[in-house]
């Protein structure tokens, strides 16, 4: 949009935040104006939760002003956000699992209450979902704890972009494709894209940059709490906008390599519907297909045929890395060491008690081995950003002694940088012999494992390995059921 006289939704002026030592936002400017997307990037930490927090009204800064329309507005929060149409779908699914899409979307819309707010309130998230994901298939009268994260994303979506009377202006994206798979990203994007041709504003959050690069308008990267770039999307690649975010690219090392695993013993295997699965020694598998088709609870049947003692072993067959870490990762009362350590306490214990000196020496080697930003490990695991809580989960992981690791789209909201250095370690300790069962909704990990199962309508379909492992076969698969 070119017309001068355009304002912005939202405005922030030379805002600051900090947390103790630490300065989450040092001296942050930014506009949003109508009409555009903004793709908003860099590492974990480096104050994209914090600006988009300042934004949506949930943070005031400590120093700095917020505008809307022009005007300077001294009070503002949640509710002036929202009476100004903005709207956030956070990385962290924020719906009320033991309520159903409907009720939840009456909490969204305080004012559809009254006599027959259900009736209301159905139509407008159906509206929205139609509108978002055209075909999706979720019923508005289904509990919200009974939806898959895929679904729950989906409904959180559309949850944003609805209008029962306040329509959306601004709306913020913090990973929103991080549980979808490629058709459900790809029907996202293209609303997103739609809303802003009609004069909406988004904020796109997201760490798989070609989403940015194809969908925002322009591109604001952040580092340390500071903006450090700002200019058209059309001015960046994938490589200079990594280049920009302080990453250093290193070459071809995370790709798959060739190894000849035909002899490896089988560490794990499973026979369900369709073909066999197998994992050998050292090898990393893949589970694809579309997302919510039976890969996450192979995952489980697979860790709970092979852990089924509720007392943790000293030696255990399995671990498990989950994807959805606010369900089902981290304990959100403990520290970040204790959510670190918590698999590893047999390992730490000398008769029945944790020795404090070797928890907090596992916790610092992998505090720096895999960059946990955080200045204190006692900190509660809250105080990280999300992604640093999935590396706490995956450190979690890889302290045990178990040979074989499950991972259930463990990378979700993990910054491109620390996704390649996770990619050297998982190659490393694959080559010393561990095993990796690897469920992934990005096509770029999958195509990263030695051999991977494609999962469609809860059966394995296909097969593939070596060089037939590619998008090509997998989405083939994924929707034909047999690879092209």
């Amino acid at each position: 949009m070119t017309d001068d006289t355009l304002k912005a939704v939202v405005e922030v002026d030379d805002a600051k935040v900090s947390f103790g030592a630490v300065k989450a936002l040092d001296g942050v400017t930014i506009a949003i104006m109508p009409g555009e997307c903004v793709g908003l990037v860099g590492h974990n930490g480096a104050g994209k939760s914090t600006i988009v927090s300042v934004i949506n009204g949930g943070l005031t800064p400590h120093q700095g002003t917020v505008s809307s329309d022009g005007e300077i507005i001294s009070r503002y929060g949640i509710n002036a956000a929202r009476a100004r149409g903005v709207r956030c779908v956070f990385q962290e699914l924020s719906l009320c699992p033991n309520l159903t899409i409907v009720e939840n979307t009456r909490i969204m819309h305080r004012h559809l209450g009254g006599f027959g707010w259900r009736k209301r309130a159905e139509k407008v998230i159906a509206h929205s979902l139609d509108a978002v994901f055209p075909g999706h298939g979720i019923a508005s009268d289904r509990t919200v704890g009974d939806l898959s994260i895929a679904e729950r994303q989906m409904v959180e979506i559309a949850m944003a972009f609805s209008n029962a009377g306040i329509a959306p202006r601004l709306v913020i994206l913090d990973e929103p494709t991080s549980s979808l798979d490629a058709s459900l990203a790809k029907q996202m994007l293209a609303h997103v894209r739609h809303f802003v041709a009609g004069g909406g504003a988004v904020i796109f959050i997201s760490h798989i940059l070609h989403e940015i690069l194809t969908t925002a308008n322009r591109i604001v990267v952040m580092k340390d709490g500071r903006i450090v770039a700002e200019r058209p999307a059309a001015y960046f690649s994938e490589h200079s906008l990594v280049e920009t975010m302080g990453s250093v690219v290193k070459g071809e090392v995370h790709r798959r390599a060739n190894r000849d695993l035909d002899a490896a013993p089988v560490a794990l295997e499973q026979v369900g519907r369709g073909l066999a699965f197998q994992a050998k020694r050292g090898e990393i598998v893949g589970l694809a297909g579309l997302a919510g088709h039976g890969q996450t609870e192979m995952l489980m049947k697979l860790h709970s045929l092979s852990s089924g003692d509720w007392l943790p072993k000293r030696d255990p067959l399995v671990t498990f890395v989950a994807g959805d870490r606010r369900l089902n990762g981290v304990f959100e009362l403990w520290s970040i060491l204790k959510n670190l350590s918590i698999a590893s306490l047999c390992d730490l214990a000398q008769r029945g008690v944790v020795d404090a000196d070797s928890e907090a020496t596992k916790g610092s080697a992998w505090k720096q081995k895999i960059e946990i930003r955080t200045q204190d490990m006692s900190n509660r695991i809250l105080s990280l950003s999300g992604g640093n809580q999935q590396k706490v989960l995956f450190a979690r992981a890889l302290s045990t002694r178990a040979p074989v690791v499950l991972m259930d789209d463990p990378m979700r909201g993990v910054d491109v940088g620390t996704k390649k250095e996770v990619y050297e370690i998982i190659r490393h300790e694959a080559a010393g012999g561990r095993t990796f069962v690897w469920y992934s909704t990005e096509m770029e990990e999958v195509c990263l494992c030695d051999r991977v199962y494609v999962f469609r309508e809860s059966a394995i379909v296909a097969e593939l390995a070596g060089d037939a492992v590619n998008e090509k076969n997998i989405l083939a698969a994924s929707f034909e059921g047999a690879a092209a």
